[in-house]
């Protein structure tokens, strides 16, 4: 039975992100549901997974700035909003906001957006360039933390008409599943990896940036190096520089200055995430700076491993602390190395224990399939 809602979403890339990954998500829900469904990108490798004959995908350059562009492709929003006979559009960032605001306002149809990060802002002007995630008729924050910044940061914005709730960003846990991956699988991976598998392994995904904490994790490793030896484990550290090759290098010379270059090891990029957290014993989450949700901490508890992270943003929403996982004094080598230390050194029926309440953590709260029907419950009321 068709509901005749027709959605498009609009994201500068379809890469592997949270708010990437949730766009695609939602977009394949929605036509289970009787709804239509499209996404505008500029492009990006989830593209290629976009099932077609569900999905209608449309390459528009909205991933750009560039205040003509933006203009442009207000212009040719106009023009898919009317073609198609769009019901809601959504977007997920901020520089496509401002062409679907305009687009929206000019056509006269439902503008949702999503509040994916902190966006932070120096002066009045970026404040007004990150305002226009405010300027919906439906605001979606991804955490309760989002959704705090957002109303110390943005209420001259805010009206009482508008509509502003969380909705917690979910994953699959079907696919972050400990059960479905294969011991040849895992050896494969490890070879690849050159490492021992009799060692521990402690794994700190994410892009290498310095607000994501590599340089605060090499400390903290070097600290566990000084209390267990050499020989208690392996860390990797799982990520792609995305150009920052002068920060990379600085990573690998604090490494050298450690000398931890045969217990750390660089890797670029992972195929198949789960099986990287199911090889590993400890997944880290090092941020020096807020989350806004904390992909990582979500994802390792899926998979039934023991997550460190640090005690800000959406972690502490996340991870319900010495349950689940173990939050770390933000920027606090000392304690994150003593949180790390206790993983490495606990026994294994606390280690299961920890692991199966983190997965039904997640199952319960942040399960793509509750993200995508409270999405699409929400679109609903919209249209009513």
């Amino acid at each position: 039975m068709s509901s005749n809602i027709k959605v498009l979403q609009v994201i500068p890339k379809l890469g592997y992100g949270g708010a990437e990954t949730g766009c695609y998500d939602v977009a394949h829900y929605l036509p289970e549901n009787g709804c239509e469904s499209f996404i505008v990108t500029s492009g990006g490798e989830l593209t290629k997974f976009v099932d077609k004959k569900k999905v209608k995908l449309i390459k528009l350059p909205v991933h750009s700035k560039n205040p003509l562009l933006i203009l442009i492709n207000t212009i040719l929003l106009i023009g898919i909003i009317l073609f198609f006979k769009i019901s809601i559009v959504h977007a997920r960032s901020r520089a496509p906001a401002w062409s679907c605001l305009f687009a929206t306002k000019l056509t006269n149809r439902k503008f949702v957006t999503t509040f994916h990060g902190t966006y932070n802002f120096s002066g009045k002007l970026k404040k007004f360039y990150n305002s226009v995630m405010v300027r919906s008729d439906l605001i979606i924050a991804g955490s309760n933390f989002i959704f705090s910044h957002i109303k110390e940061n943005y209420s001259e914005f805010l009206s009482n008409q508008k509509k502003f709730l969380v909705i917690f960003r979910g994953i699959n846990v079907d696919y972050f599943d400990s059960s479905t991956k294969l011991e040849n699988d895992e050896k494969n991976l490890l070879q690849k990896w050159n490492i021992n598998d009799e060692k521990k392994i402690i794994l700190l995904p994410g892009r290498l940036t310095s607000w994501k904490g590599q340089e605060l994790f090499i400390e903290a490793i070097n600290l566990v190096k000084i209390e267990l030896g050499y020989e208690a484990f392996h860390a990797v550290i799982l990520g792609n520089d995305q150009g920052r090759d002068l920060y990379k290098k600085k990573l690998i010379r604090l490494t050298e200055q450690y000398r931890l270059t045969n217990q750390i090891k660089f890797i670029d990029h992972c195929e198949d995430m789960a099986l990287a957290y199911k090889v590993s014993d400890i997944i880290v989450s090092a941020s020096i700076e807020p989350e806004a949700f904390g992909r990582v901490a979500v994802e390792a508890q899926s998979m039934e491993k023991l997550i460190i992270a640090s005690n800000i943003g959406g972690s502490n929403e996340t991870i319900n602390d010495e349950k689940t996982g173990f939050l770390f004094k933000s920027g606090d080598a000392d304690s994150l190395s003593k949180k790390i230390i206790r993983g490495l050194t606990m026994d294994e029926t606390t280690l299961n224990l920890i692991g199966k309440e983190g997965r039904s953590n997640i199952i319960k709260k942040f399960n793509v399939e509750k993200m995508c029907f409270s999405t699409y419950s929400e679109y609903k009321r919209l249209l009513n």
